[in-house]
């Protein structure tokens, strides 16, 4: 099963940034535990970063045909990006959008996701897990 995986702003900062909040894995520590987890599920993964809301629209984009699912962390894109969440509903494979915080128990402007609306599931508050978690959710779909 090949997937992809896409880390939106401010991820490449991680390890460095906000470590209450974010904890203190890197983005490179994060994706060697879910290269660790595609290895027991046998998935093939297509990772990649980016700050640009464009480039995770057209990521989403090639990848139609190529995958078979998508793990996106839109960051804060997740809360005003009509586009993405239009871009997500257009693909014919489900995404599923993860964050590393409840963004649930934080600020009130982070409470709500246009692009969760369009995702198959979110998953939020499990650090690292929440990717972890939405690979092998995404293992179990029926297809």
């Amino acid at each position: 099963m090949k997937v992809l995986v896409i880390h939106g702003p401010n991820l490449n900062l991680l390890g460095a940034r906000e470590l209450s909040v974010y904890g203190d894995l890197t983005l490179d520590e994060v994706n060697a535990r879910l290269r660790k987890e595609a290895d027991g599920l046998e998935m093939e993964l297509h990772i990649h970063q980016t700050a640009r809301e464009g480039e995770i629209i057209e990521l989403l984009h090639a990848a139609i045909g190529e995958v078979e699912g998508a793990v996106v962390n839109p960051g804060a894109y997740s809360h005003t990006s009509r586009a993405i969440a239009d871009a997500i509903r257009a693909v014919p494979f489900p995404v599923v959008e993860v964050h590393l915080s409840n963004i649930h128990a934080r600020e009130q402007w982070r409470r709500h996701s246009v692009t969760a609306e369009a995702a198959t599931a979110i998953i939020a508050g499990l650090g690292a897990g929440s990717y972890v978690a939405a690979l092998r959710f995404l293992k179990e779909l029926p297809r």
